[in-house]
This record gives C-alpha cells, sequence and structure tokens, in this order.
C-alpha cells in the first residue's frame, strides 16, 4: 500500500507541472498585441508614469481587451522618419495584431515637408499590413497661423491615407477637448493628466472594432 502511494505522489508530481504548463502556453500564445507607435503624445510627456491615455486603456478595459495585451512604444518627439526606421524591429520583436498609428504632429510643428510625412506615415502603415496587422491611425489638427494650406492639408492627410490604405481611423486625438485650455500644460500643446481620458475614450471606440473584427476572423 506505501508503494502504491509512493508512485502515485510521485506521478502527481510529475504531472502536474506539466499540465499546468500545458494549459498555459495556448494563452501566451494566442494573446493578441497591441502596439502603439506614437509621440509625446502617447509617451506620457509632462505628467506622471501611468497616467496617459495608453495605460487608462489598459486599466479601464480590462473585460473588453481580454487578453490583448498593450504596448506602448511611443517616443516623445518622434516624427514620422524617426517611426519608420524603428518600426521593422518593434514589428519583429512584437508581432503585433493590430498597431495603432499616432505619430506626424512634431513633423507639422517644425514645418517639415507633407509628402515627407505622407510617405513615411504609408510606409509603416504598408509595413505593418504585410505582416498582417490591422492599423489604426490617428489624426491630428494644428492651429491655422501655421499657415491656413498647411494645416487643412494636414488634417486631411490621416483621413485620405486611412481611406486608400483600408485602415480603421482616428480623425482627432483631442476631438472632445481642443478649444479647452485647461486640459494642457503650460505649453498649451501637450495634453495634461486629465485629459488622458477623454483621448483614451475617443481611440477606445475604433480600437474595439479593430480589435472584434480581428477575434472575428481567427
Amino acid at each position: 500500500m506505501i508503494r502504491v502511494l509512493s508512485i502515485l505522489i510521485s506521478l502527481w508530481v510529475f504531472v502536474w507541472p506539466q499540465a499546468t504548463k500545458a494549459q498555459e502556453k495556448p494563452v501566451s500564445a494566442n494573446a493578441p498585441v497591441i502596439l502603439v507607435v506614437g509621440d509625446s503624445l502617447s509617451a506620457e510627456y509632462g505628467i506622471r508614469r501611468g497616467a496617459g491615455w495608453v495605460q487608462w486603456l489598459a486599466e479601464n478595459k480590462k473585460e473588453a481587451l481580454g487578453n490583448a495585451k498593450l504596448v506602448n512604444a511611443s517616443i516623445s518627439g518622434d516624427t514620422t522618419a524617426g517611426g519608420r526606421s524603428r518600426l521593422p524591429a518593434l514589428l519583429k520583436k512584437h508581432q503585433p495584431a493590430i498597431m495603432i498609428l499616432e505619430l506626424g504632429a512634431n513633423d507639422a510643428l517644425r514645418g517639415l515637408s507633407l509628402e515627407a510625412s505622407r510617405d513615411n506615415l504609408q510606409n509603416m502603415i504598408d509595413s505593418a499590413q504585410a505582416v498582417k496587422a490591422e492599423v489604426v491611425l490617428i489624426g491630428m489638427q494644428i492651429p491655422p497661423n501655421f499657415g491656413p494650406d498647411y494645416a487643412r492639408q494636414f488634417q486631411q492627410m490621416f483621413g485620405a491615407l486611412a481611406k486608400e490604405k483600408d485602415t480603421y481611423l482616428v480623425p482627432f486625438l483631442f476631438a472632445s477637448f481642443a478649444l479647452q485650455r485647461d486640459m494642457y500644460q503650460d505649453d498649451g500643446i501637450h495634453p495634461a493628466e486629465q485629459a488622458q481620458p477623454l483621448m483614451a475614450q475617443t481611440v477606445w471606440p475604433v480600437l474595439e472594432k479593430a480589435l472584434t473584427d480581428y477575434r472575428q476572423r481567427r
């Protein structure tokens, strides 16, 4: 009897960890990654760490996100050229199911060529789609003091790209608070901490649609 119990205990000790690992592996392997590639607007510039809109989504939309993992690869000051140069490594490392692309504002603030900005964004979209990642393109707007034609063309660039490349589109990240001065930091450019949930709520319906479509195709 003692020998039989010893054999059973030995089997349990051997099999139980293996079964646990077998149960855990599919969850990890099948968890879709949502990669955020952006600039200071997504990189928590000037606010507390963990208070940005990306983290707000991760914490407040847990149930809807399910096993999806948000990876924030945003860098303050980044341009479309910078994002284009670092995207191949990000795609290889994270193999995202969805890429949220939030770049272009710094190009406009520096008065860079819209043609170059568009080409960079298009290249990034093409690269993501080439690895079967859906793209959520986030649009921005700039004040007319940069020149009405430039501002208009900049705004229209995102919608035109989204239509041409068949991506999901958030037309304007600041849509719900653009003219509210108290929603910005002292520089009048970067959203304050209290604006982060509003940004997240602007992005969420579009991201939710992209995530739902992704899951239905699986």
